[in-house]
């Protein structure tokens, strides 16, 4: 046999001529080309080409695939705000990955970030789109769905920042788009990525009762969305995560007091495996602090994501010290830890090498719905006490 072309260069399979052009049923053994095996039957015509011209896939999601063997992501971000500008800027640092330009409607805004990130300005998304590889959706919540979708189809990998999207019915689209493309759909849940994370899920696997805090001052940026869109779905999402079991039931109480939407919600969710959750989360606070405990068989494990430490008192395993009561006491603390350069770092293995999407469409997915279901709580427990004249309806 010759030796093997080029073939179908944007499938990250690597493919052998024989076992996807040859065989009877064609067949990519790309873990990310799933839903595109059938686009490979085309490639059957390598009889034609084999010995020539390199053969061009014609399925969207396939052609537009990053090739393989890419030295560089080629990133474009949507959103000039302050999310957007951290994209910008991080991009710049990232191993193989290039920063191509950016977009936001707010032309003033664009120039400043573009010039301080040393990029050019695109003057539309489409633009923007024909001249990346991936791209960055940090533009205001109410768009991620709609900009993801574009990209999605314009055959571009996507990092949407959370949530992924408004309703359940458009992230079951993002989910179903991403898979039958073939694409990567990562959501910037951005505590996956810190070093706490790791330290928790390393020590702590079968937690019986958490307890998470996320509070801050006022500001007037992401009031577009609930506390519950904007902040606690960061801890419900690591909660997701740890606990590894489906919501049985959410209870949650909130309040709007200074936007038209709650801007503190404290939930308490109940997993089938039995773990309880405790989550409060505030806009309106004097102070920031950003911590949780957990409490398990192994443990009690206290993290401040504020500090960047964890304390974690659990039984010793090995020869127990006088006085300690067969307890150790761990402190771990971290000095520096770029949460949003491993967030990238994610992204481009994803894209460039296959590697498993860290926090996928599913897992935003799971999060919004969590989210939601809080929503729903407040909606429900506010009734309730209408019903009964502890407050009057709205």
């Amino acid at each position: 046999m010759p030796p093997r072309q080029a073939g179908c260069n944007r499938c990250a399979a690597l493919f052998a001529f024989h076992t996807c052009c040859m065989a009877a049923t064609p067949r990519c053994t790309w873990p990310n080309c799933i839903s595109l095996r059938q686009g490979c039957l085309l490639l059957r015509a390598l009889a034609f080409g084999y010995g020539g011209a390199t053969p061009a896939c014609s399925l969207v999601g396939h052609k537009k695939k990053a090739d393989f063997m890419a030295e560089t992501l080629k990133v474009g971000v949507i959103g000039a705000g302050h999310f957007g500008r951290f994209h910008a800027l991080k991009v710049r640092h990232v191993a193989r990955e290039t920063l191509v330009g950016l977009f936001d409607p707010d032309n003033k805004r664009a120039a400043l970030v573009a010039k301080e990130a040393g990029c050019p300005v695109m003057q539309d998304v489409d633009t923007l789109l024909a001249a990346c590889d991936a791209v960055v959706v940090a533009a205001p919540a109410e768009f991620h769905f709609e900009l993801a979708v574009q990209a999605l189809r314009a055959g571009k990998h996507v990092l949407v920042e959370k949530p992924i999207a408004a309703t359940l019915e458009q992230a079951d689209f993002l989910v179903t788009l991403a898979h039958e493309s073939g694409l990567v759909c990562q959501v910037g849940h951005l505590l996956r990525y810190s070093a706490e994370h790791d330290a928790i899920t390393q020590r702590i696997t079968r937690p019986l009762y958490i307890e998470a805090t996320r509070i801050a001052p006022y500001k007037p940026r992401g009031t577009d969305v609930s506390v519950i869109l904007d902040l606690m779905i960061h801890d419900l999402d690591l909660v997701l995560a740890i606990v590894d079991s489906p919501i049985a039931q959410v209870d949650a109480l909130g309040a709007a007091v200074s936007s038209a939407h709650e801007d503190i919600a404290n939930a308490r969710v109940r997993f089938e495996n039995g773990c309880v959750a405790t989550i409060t989360a505030s806009r309106i606070s004097l102070k920031t602090e950003r911590r949780m405990r957990l409490f398990s068989e192994e443990g009690y494990l206290s993290a401040d994501f504020v500090k960047r430490e964890l304390t974690m008192i659990g039984r010793d395993r090995g020869l127990p010290l006088p006085g300690t009561g067969g307890f150790r006491r761990e402190h771990i603390t971290w000095k520096e830890h770029d949460s949003l350069m491993a967030e990238h770092e994610a992204f481009v293995a994803a894209c460039l090498d296959g590697a498993p999407v860290v926090v996928d469409a599913n897992a935003g997915r799971r999060a919004l719905a969590a989210a939601l279901a809080v929503a729903d709580g407040i909606a429900e427990s506010r009734r309730r006490m209408e019903l009964s004249g502890l407050i009057q309806a709205e």
